[in-house]
């Protein structure tokens, strides 16, 4: 089919949404609640576009694309709604002094800057829960940054298949929580990090990475745990690992990472860490293994000599 994107003619494949097919082309659509990896919900409505011939605009998320639509993406009108729902979502969102210049910017702070969102000056800058909610020893939990657009409810549900987080309450006191109402660990969390991983906002994060800055430089590498091949982004600072990030290309996993490969980097920089390989002493000198329990002192060796041993 052909439709018109921003004055461009464009030939799509049926079945796709506006976003998808906007984002075929390169044409940014701004998103909160919506990930290519999800099903989308269309309630952030930051990523309304005016359609010709309809009188309200739609979400490009959850509206197919037809045929002969004309669909304009950014104009005036649409970007003092965008600013209107970014603000709107900054009165009750408080970042807790952990968004500092020298902290990596997420996805919400992103479309703030782009919009030049205020915080309204009706808003209260109090917290309304408490920082690091939750006792999960990877997870860092911080409620009074959350915009409930549930990608984390999603991500564990439909890519891990573990349904801990949900939404408690109604109105103004809804939010999100894990199991019934309980923690995280007691609602059968694997710490797998990809509610974090997948949040736009920082409300859920690595807590080994908090405060530690941006990185660098990223630099992309496959998992040493297993055999599956999973490969992630280390997020390296002073040459020395802070984070691991999810790389949406990684073929294997994409997004999805487990405990380990996510959280399991420290031993990188442990100075207990073998940095060179080591076999027991008899095997360099020709002697047959030792019939005592004592099988002598390891030796470092090269690479090559410890593969030839092997």
């Amino acid at each position: 089919m052909q439709l018109t994107i921003n004055n461009q003619v464009i030939d799509a494949d049926a079945g796709r949404t506006i976003l998808e097919v906007a984002r075929a082309r390169g044409i940014e659509i701004p998103t909160l609640c919506h990930h290519k990896d999800l099903s989308p919900v269309g309630s952030c409505r930051l990523c309304l576009v005016q359609v010709s011939g309809l009188s309200a605009p739609v979400p490009a998320c959850a509206t197919l694309a037809q045929s002969g639509m004309a669909i304009q993406t950014e104009t005036p009108a649409l970007a003092q709604h965008r600013k209107l729902v970014l603000e709107m979502l900054l009165s009750d969102y408080c970042d807790n002094g952990y968004a500092a210049d020298d902290q990596p910017e997420t996805e919400f702070q992103r479309w703030v800057r782009h919009y030049t969102a205020e915080r309204p000056g009706w808003a209260t800058t109090a917290p309304r829960y408490r920082v690091d909610s939750d006792r999960n020893p990877f997870v860092w939990v911080d409620l009074n940054k959350c915009i409930l657009c549930t990608r984390c409810v999603r991500a564990c549900a439909e890519v891990q298949g573990r349904f801990v987080w949900g939404v408690a309450g109604r109105g103004r006191d809804a939010r999100i929580a894990a199991g019934a109402d309980t923690t995280m660990l007691d609602a059968r969390c694997e710490s797998c990090g990809a509610c974090a991983a997948y949040c736009p906002t920082g409300a859920l994060d690595d807590r080994m990475a908090i405060a530690t800055g941006r990185p660098d430089r990223l630099v992309t590498t496959t998992c040493p745990y297993c055999g599956v091949g999973c490969q992630f982004d280390l997020n390296v600072k002073d040459d020395r690992i802070i984070r691991v990030t999810s790389n949406p290309a990684a073929p294997v996993n994409g997004m999805s990472l487990c405990v380990k490969g996510r959280y399991g980097h420290d031993f990188v920089h442990h100075p207990d860490r073998l940095l060179k390989p080591r076999v027991r002493e008899y095997l360099l000198d020709g002697r047959g293994r030792p019939a005592d329990s004592d099988r002598g002192r390891w030796v470092e060796v090269d690479w090559d000599r410890a593969a030839n041993l092997g």
